[in-house]
């Protein structure tokens, strides 16, 4: 069963998305502040958390800044403001998803669901191995014979996501929805960019893969023959 964390300091929102994610069929554990999420979390494993931005001791961006730094979990923020700059700052600290109040459950349930399907894709799989290199979804590093190497956390995702499905050619629109999620707000330039950097950080470094650009399409990650 699928476990989400809640952590908001409204106790009404508490009740109200225990009562519906539980008819949804998830496991469902409550927090009313920051602190307490990260209690909650080092005690149980959740598969996703929802927070809200405005908590005491510990705001949303706070927590997810430091579920970040320590679980591999989807976030989706809940706010009541809906200004750019919170957007900047949620996607910044790290969250997945935003979702402004006040929302339809059923929404919510939307976006749980996908961002589930975008994390399922590394959990069977936690190392994968092409040639020499080895790139560690647990320890987000890669190595490449005796060189480790660590990488900004979306530059990480991107090539792992790649280096997941090799051979396969993914448009632009398709890796922003996977690796910053439906929500972002830049344009598709970012992979050109993300793209750019890890070309230049192993083209001189490794021959076990490539990603090349598919003209008119997007980018595939293609395997050295050995």
């Amino acid at each position: 069963m699928v476990t989400i964390l809640v952590a908001d300091d409204d106790i009404n929102i508490l009740k109200l998305l225990t009562i519906y994610l539980t008819e949804q069929g998830y496991k469902v554990l409550q927090a009313k502040d920051g602190s307490e999420a990260l209690e909650v979390l080092k005690k149980s494993t959740c598969d996703l958390a929802v927070v809200d931005v405005m908590m005491p001791f510990m705001d949303g961006y706070v927590l997810t800044k430091e579920i970040r730094k320590q679980y591999d979990i989807p976030v989706i923020l809940l706010t009541a403001k809906n200004q750019i700059e919170d957007k900047e700052l949620g996607f910044q600290a790290g969250t997945d998803d935003y979702l402004v109040k006040p929302f339809e459950p059923k929404e919510l349930s939307f976006r749980i669901k996908a961002l589930l399907r975008r994390y399922d894709y590394p959990a069977a799989e936690p190392i994968l191995r092409i040639g020499n290199t080895t790139i560690n979804k647990m320890s987000y590093e890669v190595q490449i014979g005796n060189q480790t190497f660590l990488l900004p956390l979306k530059e990480f995702e991107l090539l792992y996501f790649l280096m997941y499905n090799p051979k396969q050619v993914f448009s632009r629109e398709h890796l922003i929805e996977q690796i910053w999620g439906l929500e972002f707000q830049g344009d598709e330039r970012t992979v050109d960019v993300h793209i750019k950097r890890l070309r230049e950080r192993f083209s001189k470094v490794t021959d076990d893969f490539q990603i090349k650009t598919v003209r008119g399409v997007g980018y595939s990650l293609e395997v050295q023959r050995t």
